[in-house]
């Protein structure tokens, strides 16, 4: 049976391959090989692997077939997480987590193949990257879960008060809500506004110089709309987001939260103001490939961050460890 240990290292390796694919998606993009394997599932017809051609540079292939097999990693460590958790005879919920995890990786992949059918149209690449955040939230969940002790309370939670329910093996779960519920349901606005801030910075894409490839005599379809407004919308957005958590910091210190709630309160509104740095050198130095690489991956982080925020905010023990 798979110790604690296991499952939670099992469980950042997800958190790591779905944040990771989604910044190798973006260096695909940057270096315009997204047609690099014109074909999907194949990579050439008849061969899954590239092939020397003339009209396709080697290159290309190259980075494209790279994004591929790196989705083996992801379907792997899904995979892991889910047998792991079986085998231990997790909780229920904790196993729905782990399922989710090589399902949402098998629409991941129907999507990317639309996108590479479709020649790249700008919105199934925005599809393709608010699913990969989505799957970094819902990984950050699996691997706060995967630490909780198992049992199902039988009521519900209140403000500060803990409720008990029976485990599955008798031992007492007791869960407790450690800020007040109009605060939780503030970092629920927050993570609304960051889905907001990553909708719109698809659309800045969709609209900018990064196509995917460059092609002369197919050009990929791009959103038709001036890229400086779609730049100030996505900026108001981060602006939106980042003032929802600096109120929500406020609001923390006056009920004196736990420090680790605290802890990662900080870590995220760093990570957010880094990443506005980072929108800003882009927009001031002509969007260069390898800050859009940077970019992605600060989005895969402030949206772990702010997983992890919410989840940290609610606490699932064995009354055992609470007397103790």
């Amino acid at each position: 049976m798979p110790s604690l240990r296991i499952q939670r290292v099992i469980a950042a390796a997800v958190v790591l391959t779905q944040g990771g694919i989604a910044v190798t998606g973006a260096i695909v993009r940057v270096t315009a090989s997204g047609l690099g394997c014109p074909t999907w599932p194949q990579c050439f017809p008849g061969s899954f692997t590239p092939v020397p051609v003339a009209e396709v540079p080697v290159i290309h292939q190259a980075v494209e077939f790279g994004n591929r097999m790196l989705t083996f990693l992801v379907v792997l460590t899904a995979v892991a997480a889910v047998l792991a958790v079986t085998r231990a005879r997790r909780r229920r919920e904790v196993r729905f987590y782990a399922w989710l995890m090589p399902a949402s990786t098998v629409v991941q992949a129907v999507i990317g193949g639309i996108t590479v059918l479709t020649g790249l149209l700008w919105w199934t690449v925005a599809i393709h990257l608010i699913a990969s955040m989505a799957m970094v939230w819902l990984a950050v969940l699996l691997f706060v879960k995967v630490g909780e002790a198992d049992g199902a309370a039988k009521v519900g939670e209140a403000d500060g008060a803990a409720k008990v329910g029976e485990a599955d093996n008798d031992d007492t779960v007791v869960t407790t809500l450690l800020v007040p519920g109009q605060l939780r349901r503030l970092t629920a606005l927050s993570g609304v506004a960051l889905a907001g801030v990553l909708v719109s910075g698809t659309l800045v894409t969709g609209a900018g110089p990064h196509a995917g490839d460059k092609s002369i005599d197919q050009p990929v379809p791009r959103l038709q709309v001036e890229i400086t407004t779609l730049a100030h919308l996505h900026s108001s957005l981060l602006v939106a987001y980042l003032s929802l958590l600096v109120a929500l910091g406020f609001a923390l210190t006056a009920v004196h939260a736990p420090r680790p709630v605290m802890i990662r309160l900080a870590v995220l509104v760093g990570l957010v103001c880094a990443q506005a740095l980072v929108g800003v050198v882009q927009f001031a130095t002509g969007v260069p490939a390898a800050l859009v690489a940077i970019h992605v991956a600060g989005a895969a982080a402030c949206t772990a961050a702010t997983s992890a925020l919410w989840a940290s905010m609610r606490e699932r023990t064995k009354a055992e460890a609470l007397q103790r």
